[in-house]
């Protein structure tokens, strides 16, 4: 597994297209609202020239990319927290995710209904934002009660916890997303599993034609992302949706007539990765070649607990190439005859590119 994100975003601003382009997975596409009734979840396989290279070098039987789980999530509307539209029911699948990627509407097309009656980015941004705050005041108000009787019998742990809740439900009220709250206070948000403290991907969603005509919207989300920090990416669902029929030649070509370096999915999964912290590492047992992720500054034996628990259990230690001293070397024979593989304790912090054998013992 890679990652896993859940896509938010207003009824109609191009969720599931996207969904469908980044994962194939057949979500319904309708120009009315509310279409996406039941969560849709998707798994895409991430795309890793480094993983293609690697594999061509030493010719493995089966070759493992690293996986993107994407969830779909019905459209929110105003007042979603008190039921209206679909209500809140499908927040809780939100819950379940490392990020968010929120998908806002930049294509004017009089054929699919606008939740909103208008091209907005800023306003729809603030609803779909306010909804999910609102979310988390909910949660926020029941934790407080629970902790405010606790708070009498006088246990200081118990009244400083106390205190800092009560810090953040005013920053909540004030429109701060927990995301953005002092992160010595983060520590208590850990069990609640706030909405608004997932990290956000934000995406422009625009016609095939509409890089230009939409600058003016896009100018506008980017400023809304700038302030939070947050990563900001410019895509077509409809090109998207197209590029999935071509082949791998003909998809260069294709974004390049539009004017895209990237697929979208390449755009996302590569702000997903730095919105995470994440990094690739690579393993080859058995004549399998396969990417794994974990969080950058990881340890050795962390990171040999993602293929096997009792690998970080038993770990001994590890060989490691890094992916440019693999290719330069030409094969894993003259990688050794360089002597360019090092062998690394537990204090081995994994870098992106590794290659590594775990040592250890069952």
């Amino acid at each position: 597994m890679g990652f896993n994100c859940g896509i938010v975003g207003l009824p109609n601003v191009g969720k599931s297209t996207i969904f469908n382009a980044l994962t194939s997975a057949g979500a319904e596409i309708a120009p009315y609202l509310f279409s996406t009734i039941e969560p849709h979840q998707g798994i895409s396989s991430v795309p890793d020239p480094r993983l293609e290279k690697i594999g061509q070098l030493i010719q493995p039987d089966k070759v493992i990319p690293a996986t993107l789980e994407v969830w779909d999530i019905a459209g929110l509307v105003k007042g979603a927290n008190n039921g209206e539209g679909l209500g809140n029911q499908f927040l809780s699948y939100i819950r379940r995710v490392d990020a968010l990627i929120h998908v806002v509407r930049c294509f004017e097309d009089k054929d699919v209904a606008h939740a909103a009656g208008s091209i907005d980015p800023e306003r729809d941004i603030d609803i779909v934002n306010t909804e999910l705050i609102l979310a988390d005041l909910e949660i926020l108000s029941r934790r407080i009660t629970k902790i405010s009787k606790l708070a009498k019998s006088g246990d200081k742990q118990t009244r400083d916890e106390l205190e800092i809740l009560k810090k953040i439900e005013s920053s909540l009220n004030e429109g701060i997303p927990a995301r953005r709250i002092d992160d010595k206070h983060k520590i208590h948000l850990r069990d609640l599993q706030l909405l608004t403290s997932k990290p956000v991907l934000y995406v422009a969603n625009i016609s095939e034609n509409g890089v230009k005509k939409t600058f003016k919207y896009r100018e506008v989300i980017a400023r809304k992302a700038a302030k939070e920090n947050a990563p900001f990416v410019t895509i077509s669902g409809k090109i998207e949706a197209e590029l999935q029929e071509l082949g791998v030649k003909e998809r260069k070509e294709f974004l390049k007539e539009y004017g895209f370096e990237r697929s979208g999915l390449e755009e996302i999964i590569i702000q997903g990765y730095r919105l995470l912290n994440l990094i690739t590492f690579y393993t080859t047992v058995s004549k399998e070649l396969k990417a794994w992720t974990v969080k950058r500054g990881t340890k050795a034996p962390k990171a040999a607990g993602k293929i096997h628990s009792d690998m970080e259990k038993g770990f001994i230690k590890a060989e490691v190439i890094s992916y440019e001293d693999l290719i330069s070397a030409g094969s894993w024979h003259g990688a050794r005859q360089k002597g360019i593989i090092a062998l690394e304790g537990k204090d081995y912090e994994v870098k992106d590119g590794d290659i590594i054998t775990f040592k250890f013992n069952v």
